[in-house]
């Protein structure tokens, strides 16, 4: 599959004349780290949205309650169109009407390594997604250490859950995101961002 193809339900969801959203990707090198971005994302209600570089485009999961360090939780992760890989620093608002209005700050940014092995052979990230369980090593500015996502649902039920390992970089009993509310890129809050679009 191309890359357009890839993006297609992602372009005919926005209006790029109306949205300052990327309408498509950067090229890079196949043997410099894959990049992820968790985006803090006010629309209708606050989430998060987990995206992984994959094959040319970032992999995207909404996670209503954010990511967790502590390795009790396991947060609910549902499924989204593929964006484009210059989606992963993008800071911002969506202008009203526009799917997912609202205001969007890169929480957190960084690389990461693909950790899933079956019977000690490490398997691809595009494979891994495909069979629904994949686990990665974030070297983030707030996320570090071992996550797993497990899809535990198909095609119109399809929901992942993303956990923490249990690895040195675990921290029970962390809010993460009440600790580490603003952008890791410009310090801005997500309120911050929705109100300089208005003023």
């Amino acid at each position: 599959m191309s890359e357009n193809d890839k993006l297609e339900a992602y372009r005919q969801k926005r209006d790029f004349a109306k949205t300052s959203e990327p309408s498509g990707s950067d090229r890079r090198k196949l043997e410099v780290k894959p990049r992820f971005v968790v985006q803090k994302h006010r629309s209708k209600r606050l989430h998060y949205d987990l995206r992984l570089e994959v094959e040319g485009v970032l992999k995207s999961w909404a996670v209503p309650k954010g990511p967790s360090v502590d390795t009790k939780d396991k947060r609910l992760a549902v499924p989204t169109e593929d964006h484009p890989l210059a989606y992963i620093d993008f800071e911002g608002t969506i202008p009203e009407g526009e799917y997912g209005a609202g205001s969007v700050i890169v929480w957190d940014i960084g690389t990461y390594e693909n950790t899933t092995k079956i019977d000690e052979e490490e398997v691809p990230m595009a494979e891994a997604l495909e069979k629904g369980h994949a686990t990665v090593f974030l070297e983030g500015e707030k996320l570090l250490g071992g996550f797993a996502l497990t899809r535990t649902g198909k095609g119109k039920n399809e929901r992942w859950i993303l956990v923490k390992m249990k690895d040195d970089w675990a921290i029970p009993d962390l809010d993460i995101l009440e600790a580490e509310p603003n952008s890791a890129l410009t310090e801005r809050s997500v309120e911050e961002v929705g109100g300089e679009e208005k003023s």
